[in-house]
């Protein structure tokens, strides 16, 4: 008899949390698997469908071998997406090139791939590589390169806890660009040629969550016209996302600083989709580093 399975795929570079995320998911009361050997995914995931409904496996360099990889994973991702009984999720966790080489330097742990006479730098670009194929079907990219332990673990219970079974998730993000471009976005718009509230010193204080800030903008059409077009490509695109495999997307919209005009596109269109019936989360970056 199968059941019902709830998978969990983790995946990433070496020293981007990957295990901090598997351990999330332990709490979830999912059973976890770290460094499975990818050829016993097969008969892992049978097991899965008898006695284990919830289940994350940590798929890294490790786990794979050294040729036939991709035509391997490939073949499974075909298959766990065409079988009826199994509800699957693909997390892709990464971190800036710099930030992994510090967190090795400070733990002086060794990269899996020293071992084959490589620097540092070179066995995390060759691991960007092995990767590359997993990376691309993600349905969910998290960057830990700014986040701490405790944010990684509350990112990954949010998105597994609020993944309905076979419906997209839709996460809207601002950002500031002066903090760098969001790199879980699965699609990145700029609001840095509208009005800017920010020159305004009497509401400069207001977040674009805020009354103030509203009015301000109701006042250029610009601005509403311009939602409205990215409103009316995302509609026109979520048929299509939504007969596929994706379980997630992610839509970032970035202002200079991050607090008036990203803010408030990015929460226009979330309370547009939530009207809609559509499943949104609502990350502000910059609003939740000044909370901290």
């Amino acid at each position: 008899m199968h059941n019902q399975v709830d998978l969990v795929v983790i995946s990433g570079r070496s020293g981007s949390g990957k295990t901090v995320a598997l351990h999330a998911l332990e709490d979830l009361g999912f059973y976890c698997v770290d460094n499975l050997p990818v050829e016993l995914l097969y008969n892992m995931i049978d097991l899965a469908k008898k006695s284990y409904p919830k289940i994350a496996i940590s798929i890294d360099v490790r786990n794979l071998p050294d040729s036939g990889h991709e035509d391997m994973l490939n073949d499974i991702y075909l298959r766990v997406n065409n079988d009826p009984d199994i509800d699957s999720t693909i997390i892709f966790i990464d971190a800036d090139d710099q930030v992994l080489i510090k967190r090795y330097s400070e733990t002086r742990r060794l990269h899996p791939l020293s071992q084959k006479n490589l620097t540092l730098n070179e066995a995390i670009q060759k691991e960007t590589e092995i990767l590359k194929i997993i990376s691309s079907v993600a349905d969910l990219r998290i960057d830990t390169t700014n986040l701490s332990i405790h944010d990684l673990c509350k990112n990954v219970i949010s998105s597994i806890n609020g993944k309905p079974f076979k419906e997209v998730v839709l996460i809207f993000e601002s950002f500031g660009y002066k903090d760098g471009i969001t790199k879980e976005a699965d699609f990145v718009f700029d609001a840095r040629f509208l009005p800017n509230p920010y020159w305004d010193k009497s509401i400069r204080n207001y977040c674009g969550l805020e009354e103030p800030i509203r009015q301000f903008f109701s006042k250029y059409p610009e601005v509403e016209n311009y939602i409205n077009k990215l409103d009316d490509l995302l509609l026109d695109i979520m048929p299509a996302i939504e007969v596929g495999d994706r379980s997630y997307l992610t839509v970032a919209v970035g202002c200079t600083g991050g607090f008036h005009r990203s803010v408030f596109i990015a929460q226009t269109l979330a309370d547009r989709f939530k009207e809609r019936g559509t499943n949104v989360k609502v990350r502000h970056r910059t609003l939740m580093k000044m909370k901290k």
